[in-house]
């Protein structure tokens, strides 16, 4: 489009209203010199980027760039890593293909915080007393200030300050609860590089709640987020499903679908991991196979999106 003569004068005039403009694509000619200026970034994808045959040790000529660079098509920690090795100023797209590795050993160990949370979702998914929640809950003064932090944020909508543990566990009820803690158990970790891999459980979580939001009721909305929260929790704490689901109780619809690929929940993670790898084909069959419109798939992951801007 920006080769195109009559599409000039609206760039520029995009550009001086303040528009930040993004630019991708392999052009068929040299472009206007004039309107490079225009655009704040450049969209380049891994696949065809030519500075990798450069790194490579071959030299093409005529490779200057004047606009940052967004590598997109990064499917791994080490395309994200080599991407920015290069110069890119940001990465578009999932690095979750590999997960780190702790050092010496296969299996991660789990640090205090963490059991301290497992521990939590066990007591509420028995339906402990609140005093024996309460009591587990200060054990981890961060997990505790966490807690008030969320249940007095603006988003949570109260009009009066909640000031103990326990009117917090009472507001929250315990079904909120164990969503809570299933995100906070998803977004445990300290390493870095997980980052990628916890944003990506949540939205899935988000995702896979709206995709059934139409046809479910309130506990199957609630079971299936907590299964696409959960679904790479594998690959984030080095252990298998079968290991994990042992002292993470979690209902028969999302073991299944876990740990054995099977189940009413296994068809709706496939959607979302289609829509995860750009994969057209795949996306549309797995809509297909849901009964849902590409519009309807569209609208609920702007909706899953949008929440997930205002989790903190």
């Amino acid at each position: 489009m920006i080769g195109q003569p009559q599409a000039e004068e609206a760039i520029q005039a995009l550009h001086r209203k303040g528009n930040t403009l993004l630019i991708k694509g392999r052009p068929v000619a040299e472009l206007p010199r004039e309107l490079l200026p225009c655009f704040r970034y450049t969209i380049v994808d891994q696949a065809t980027d030519r500075r990798l045959a450069e790194a490579a040790g071959f030299k093409p000529a005529g490779i200057t760039r004047s606009i940052e660079v967004v590598q997109s098509g990064v499917r791994s920690i080490a395309d994200m890593e080599a991407s920015f090795a290069r110069g890119a100023s940001a990465v578009l797209g999932w690095p979750i293909d590999d997960a780190p590795v702790p050092a010496g050993g296969s299996s991660a160990p789990r640090s205090a915080d963490i059991q301290v949370i497992v521990e939590l979702i066990q007591r509420v998914d028995a339906a402990d007393s609140i005093e024996r929640i309460e009591q587990t809950l200060k054990r981890d003064a961060s997990l505790a200030f966490k807690l008030m932090r969320f249940i007095n944020s603006p988003s949570f909508g109260l009009r009066v300050e909640i000031s103990s543990f326990r009117h917090a566990i009472m507001m929250l009820g315990y079904k909120r609860l164990k969503r809570w803690l299933a995100l906070l158990l998803t977004t445990a970790s300290q390493d870095p590089r997980l980052k990628p891999l916890m944003f990506c459980a949540v939205r899935r979580g988000l995702l896979m709640e709206e995709l059934i939001s139409g046809t479910a009721d309130e506990e199957m909305r609630s079971e299936i987020f907590i299964c696409g929260v959960f679904s790479l929790l594998d690959r984030m704490l080095q252990q298998s499903f079968a290991d994990l689901l042992d002292t993470l109780p979690v209902q028969d619809r999302v073991r299944d679908c876990l740990r054995d690929g099977t189940g009413p929940f296994q068809p709706v993670l496939e959607l979302v991991q289609a829509i995860e790898s750009e994969s057209l084909f795949d996306i549309r069959q797995s809509a297909d196979a849901l009964l849902l419109s590409v519009s309807e798939v569209n609208r609920a992951l702007l909706r899953a999106l949008a929440a997930a801007s205002d989790i903190r």
